[in-house]
């Protein structure tokens, strides 16, 4: 198994309100991608969102990545998700920023699609009816891989158009295009995303166990991918969940009891109408259910709903993850209850301590399907006219790049 962190400019509380308290916790989580470059981790993934108070003030993460992508040297940065419906990021706009992001951080940047949170961040781009992104989605993720191929582009389609030939630039660095990804919930889109060759990107809210038939549907459906969409397959399921590694035991357990913790659940329940929510579960401003005692702590424990221990224990109880059929497991660097000083101990505790365990490979996955990478289109649509250019400037790149 792969490893990552998450940042979704999670700001819970009054806070949320004031641009001086926004502006550090965005530079934290900042800080701690470029930290964990140091220290095992092979991504970072940043959220996109819009309109949602306290859940994601990460609006723009395309210019977060860049910033983090110059300083740091190996860990790859990814969207978790570009939204790919053309009313809120026209095809071509989506296909130049993850072009130029593939540049910008040669080839460590990883495209994560999807739809949306739900109806009141989608609201904010005047649509109003959250399940008709699901067919732009599916119209748009088959042609982006298409604009990087050829030098005369044109669609005409039921939700987008580029009228007339156009050359979408830049071109992605090098041999293939970004590994490709998408957002899944539900079983079937697990099996879809397999079925297109895409790696699945999952936002875990239940016990790890419950994931296993989601699991089983991406491999199988990937099992049979015979076109897919892009000019390899990526075959990954990334799932995300919360962690508390600390040396000190008792630390980390308090932190897990602490008052306030599951306050982003709330929240997920109030945004996120496109997810499956759980009986009974808080609504923001509802208190979220706090874990009573150790006794119930260690049953959350053994649910797979977090992992908190010593290095030793996290080691352990990641191998439920592995059981399931994870290949990649992304923690939340915005942990509830844990101090600014204490993520930077734990990204550096579990990068040591518990990745070797699991991770023995250098090399990312995700870079080994890319070197498999072969064209799919052809680079011209039209015939190339003839045309002779008899004076370009003496200071011009050859190709090659020399």
């Amino acid at each position: 198994m792969e490893f990552g962190i998450f940042m979704n400019g999670y700001h819970p509380g009054p806070g949320a309100h004031d641009t001086e308290a926004e502006h550090t916790l965005l530079m934290r989580e900042l800080e701690y991608a470029i930290h964990a470059d140091k220290y095992n981790w092979k991504y970072a993934w940043f959220g996109e969102h819009h309109s949602l108070t306290e859940y994601s003030h990460m609006s723009a993460p395309e210019v977060v990545m860049g910033y983090v992508a110059r300083a740091t040297e190996r860990i790859h940065v990814g969207s978790a998700i570009m939204n790919l419906s053309p009313r809120v990021n026209h095809p071509v706009r989506n296909a130049e920023r993850a072009a130029m992001l593939d540049h910008i951080t040669e080839n460590r940047y990883e495209w994560g699609t999807g739809r949306g949170a739900g109806s009141h961040e989608i609201a904010s781009f005047n649509i109003l009816d959250k399940d008709s992104t699901k067919v732009e989605w599916e119209e748009v993720i088959k042609e982006i891989p298409r604009m990087w191929e050829q030098e005369d582009y044109e669609f005409s389609g039921d939700h987008f158009e580029v009228p007339y030939p156009h050359n979408i630039l830049p071109k992605p660095y090098g041999k293939g295009h970004p590994p490709i990804w998408m957002a899944c919930g539900n079983p079937p889109s697990f099996g879809r995303a397999g079925e297109l060759g895409l790696g699945a990107i999952a936002f875990n809210f239940e016990p790890i166990h419950n994931l296993k038939g989601r699991v089983e549907a991406y491999k199988e459906g990937i099992a049979n991918c015979t076109e897919p969409v892009g000019q390899f397959m990526n075959d990954n399921v990334m799932m995300t969940n919360a962690v508390i590694c600390l040396e000190d035991r008792k630390r980390a357990r308090e932190i897990a009891l602490s008052r306030g913790r599951g306050y982003q659940y709330s929240l997920v329940a109030l945004y996120h109408d496109t997810m499956p929510r759980k009986e009974g579960a808080p609504i923001w401003p509802q208190p979220p259910h706090q874990i009573p005692n150790e006794e119930v702590l260690d049953q959350v424990i053994a649910a797979g709903s977090l992992l908190c221990g010593t290095p030793e224990e996290v080691c352990e109880q990641l191998a439920a993850y592995q059981d399931v059929g994870c290949d990649q497991v992304v923690f939340s660097m915005a942990p509830e209850g844990v101090e600014h000083d204490e993520v930077f101990e734990m990204i550096e505790l579990f990068g040591t301590k518990v990745i070797p365990e699991y991770d023995k490979d250098p090399v990312h996955s995700t870079t080994r399907y890319r070197e498999q990478a072969k064209p799919k289109y052809s680079r011209y649509n039209h015939p190339v006219p003839d045309i002779t250019v008899e004076a370009i400037p003496t200071n011009a790149i050859p190709p090659g790049g020399a």
